[in-house]
Parts: C-alpha cells; structure tokens; sequence
C-alpha cells in the first residue's frame, strides 16, 4: 500500500513522516516564487479574487469560536505578483487597507460573497535603508487614523509616518529603547490609545519566554523625542504577537500567533491598558483560539470596526508570497465579550 505514492512502511517509520515532509516542502521550495527579494515595484491595479471560506471546513454549519461568532470569510487570490505578504490591516467605510512585508499599502473593496475585485498597490518610496533591498521596506504594523498613517519596520526598527493619500512621509523615529530589538522579532503592532499615546508591541523571540517587549509611548511614536516606558507583555505560551487594535470601549485586542511544526494557530487576547503600571506587565485574557480543523493560517493583520452598535473583529493572513502553501485569509467575526 502506498500513502501520497510513499511506500507505506517508509511513512509509518519513528522519524519518516517528518522527514518526508521536509523533503515535500524543500522540492516544493525550488519551484515556487518563493517572493521578492526587493520591494515591489508600483504604482498600479491587478484583478483579485475572493471565494467564500468556512469557519470550519468539516463543520460548514458552525460559527462560533471562544468569544468570536463567525459572520464571514474568504480566500483571496491575485495573478499579480505583488498580492500577498499582509501584515497590518485596517478597515472603514467598506474598504480594506493593508500593508505588505514587500513595502506595498494594498487597498482593496471588501469582499460580498463570491466576488471579482480590484486591487490597488502603492509602494512606500519613503522609508529606511535602499528601496534596492526588501528587508528594507520590511513593514509589520499599520496604523491609520484621519488623514494620516504609521508603519513599523522590523529590520529596522522604526517607526514612520505618512501623509493618508500621497504616502508621503512625515515624521521617523528609532526609538533608544528598540536598539536592541532584533532584527527579525522588532515592532510589529502598534496601537493607538484614546488619549493619544502609543503602544508598540514586539515580535520578540521564538524562544519560550513568557513575556516580550512593548513600550508606551507618551505621544506620537513616529517622533523621536517622544518619551516612551518600558513594559512586558505576558504572551500565551509558544506564540508571538502579529498585530493589535484599539476596541471601542478602551481595551486592546491582541492577535498572537504560533507555528508548530507545519500546524499554524492563532490566539486572541484582550487586556485593559489602564490596569498596566509604568514597568509593569500587560496581562491578557483569552478571547478565542483558531487551530485546525478552523480555516487558520499565517495570521498577522487585525482590524476593528462597528457595526449597528456590533464591535467587528477582522483578521488577515500572510501568505509570505508562496500561494501554494499558504492562504491569504479575510475573516470576518462579532466579538462577543
């Protein structure tokens, strides 16, 4: 009997299965646009698709998750290479804007049942480093507000603002207390709170440790002279924060997530910066955990809005540019707290 065309005794072996599907994953690897190794260039549209999704594939009936009741979702799918890679999201007015990991902001409509879109990429020309090399226009975090918008670089650790419509920049900062981030686990949400002040949140590091870095920010995050406190946020074990949002009644919606092995899952928390000490640690509460057998991905962009007095929950995924083994995912939630 063979599994998959592998024979099954070669399957079934103590240390085969995993091995096997390295090997997959690596041959897969080499023939699969594996994403750009600079920023993409724009200007310009593309044709993008949207097909319905589940909550849960193997239960078509089911919509609820922790406090999440599942209102909607899609796949979303562009022949256009610079589709892919989302990792900051914002929605308003029935229009999606996200950020890239390529540098892109991607404006999109949102989705109503099975439908053809229009996509809109423009690329951030401003930024750190050379536009010659990707890592640096490695934007993690969005956040729009009025006519403005801020973008954090991991690799570099900064923060940048922008003029909303021309992407302009207006203002910079690498935070003294970022220095020492690294490079790959730096700023990847940002949150603005109701009396203006700025929370960014670190990857921090796939290590085990119960807490990672975030820092409070007095002000504009995006200035440097801006003074910021140190805190820690207590993390569910084996994740990393991807992005937060600001709910409407002042608290904070925290999106983690976790690779273990090939099994991808996300966890929302919730936490009340209020209750958080100069020096403190930010201490959250679970919301809902989406793990197999729910459609779950690369899960890095969060979003909040109202709808007829209804707090909306909108998550994105981040299909790192290789379609073939990822998804990017819209899903659409009520938050029911």
């Amino acid at each position: 009997m063979k599994l998959g065309g592998f024979p099954e005794r070669i399957w079934r072996g103590r240390w085969s299965r995993p091995l096997v599907l390295l090997a997959i994953f690596m041959l897969l690897a080499t023939i699969v646009r594996p994403g750009p190794r600079r920023p993409l260039w724009g200007p310009g549209e593309g044709a993008l698709t949207a097909t319905p999704v589940p909550l849960d594939e193997s239960d078509p009936a089911r919509r609820d998750v922790g406090r999440l009741h599942f209102l909607a979702g899609w796949s979303l799918d562009s022949g256009d290479e610079r589709f892919g890679g989302l990792s900051g999201l914002h929605v308003e007015g029935g229009r999606v804007t996200a950020i890239s990991d390529a540098g892109l902001v991607v404006r999109f409509p949102l989705p109503g049942g099975a439908s053809a879109l229009r996509v809109r990429f423009d690329p951030l020309l401003e930024g750190p480093g050379s536009l010659r090399r990707r890592s640096s226009r490695d934007s993690e975090g969005l956040l729009v507000d009025g006519d403005r918008l801020w973008v954090t670089f991991e690799r570099h650790n900064m923060i940048w603002r922008y003029d909303r419509a021309t992407l302009r920049a207006q203002a910079s900062a690498r935070p003294d207390p970022m220095r020492r981030w690294l490079g790959n686990s730096g700023p990847e949400a940002l949150v603005r709170l109701a009396d203006g002040r700025f929370l960014v949140f670190a990857e921090g590091k796939d290590d085990g440790a119960p807490t990672s870095d975030a820092l409070l920010f007095a002000g504009d995050a995006a200035v440097q002279e801006t003074p910021a406190i140190r805190l820690r946020y207590r993390r569910p074990p084996g994740y990393r924060v991807t992005d937060a949002a600001l709910l409407p009644d002042g608290r904070i919606l925290i999106l983690n997530r976790r690779f273990a092995g090939l099994r991808l899952s996300a966890r929302l928390t919730v936490t009340d910066p209020r209750r958080t000490a100069a020096g403190g640690i930010i201490e959250a509460s679970e919301v809902a955990t989406l793990e197999a057998p729910l459609s779950v991905d690369n899960m890095e962009g969060l979003a909040i809005t109202v709808e007829n007095g209804r707090t909306i929950v909108w998550i994105v995924s981040d299909d790192d540019f290789m379609a073939i083994f990822r998804r990017t995912l819209l899903l659409k939630f009520e938050l029911r707290l």
